[in-house]
């Protein structure tokens, strides 16, 4: 192969696609160290390790969002887990909160496999994006509202760059509702006064001020052990709720 052809077969560095805002905000937020204890925590937990993970090398940074740049549906969590995505960098994979979430996704269509455990597991998403108001991985999986609040910026970001095709948004928890409704005003929709109150199952509808697309979001119990395991949010439960998201947002794909 002469020097011309060899130039012609191989890619130029200046060929190689130019990050979304979406991966530069994603790489922002995974070099956050605003929150002290967070930190300590994160970071003290990949030290030590479980033992079933010790031949890991844990993550041990806040964790970004993940799926498409162009999303119709949102999911929003909680936090990271300790030995989850603090352990492998993907928001709900390799904890069993995020068995229950990815077997559903997967059961409704917006998901390429019902199981999620490394970040190079080749798991897609099909419209739809998962993300958490608190990015750091918080001891006892309680962040504190301030840590809450330090972190919503990120959540209000994601949410503007997300927002010509966002239309619809689940969210898992009492905590992620307290936190996503301030972020949803703050990224430019009408969030009625007085707040409405959490609930399995309630579904807000958002207006956009501007005279845009509004949103629509839905209450739905965390994916938490505690609820699976007493039954008090079944898979038929939870499948419910993201079926009808997905429909209101006209989201999926397989």
């Amino acid at each position: 192969m002469d020097a011309s052809t060899a130039s012609a077969a191989a890619p130029s560095a200046a060929s190689a696609p130019a990050p979304s805002a979406l991966d530069v905000l994603d790489g922002r937020v995974a070099g956050c160290r605003a929150c002290p204890r967070l930190v300590d925590w994160r970071e003290e937990v990949a030290r030590t390790k479980r033992a079933a993970f010790a031949d890991w090398t844990y993550w041990g940074r806040p964790v970004p969002g993940f799926g498409p740049s162009d999303a119709r549906l949102l999911i929003v969590g909680l936090a990271p887990a300790a030995h989850g995505g603090n352990r492998t960098g993907r928001m709900f994979t390799g904890d069993r909160s995020g068995d229950v979430l990815y077997q559903a996704l997967y059961d409704v269509g917006l998901a390429s496999q019902p199981t999620s455990v490394a970040a190079d597991d080749g798991l897609e998403l099909y419209g739809v994006r998962v993300t958490s108001p608190v990015h750091c991985a918080p001891p006892a999986n309680k962040p504190t509202p301030g840590e809450r609040d330090t972190c919503r910026p990120w959540l209000v970001q994601e949410l503007r760059l997300l927002r010509p095709t966002l239309r619809s948004v689940v969210v898992l928890g009492a905590f992620g509702w307290q936190a996503a409704l301030p972020a949803f005003a703050e990224a430019g929709w009408r969030v009625p006064r007085p707040r409405p109150a959490f609930a399995h199952g309630v579904r807000v509808p958002l207006d956009d001020p501007d005279g845009g697309d509004g949103l629509e979001v839905f209450g739905c119990f965390h994916v938490s052990q505690r609820n699976t395991f007493t039954g008090r949010l079944t898979p038929e439960m939870l499948r419910d709720v993201l079926r009808t998201a997905a429909g209101s947002a006209e989201a999926g794909g397989r």
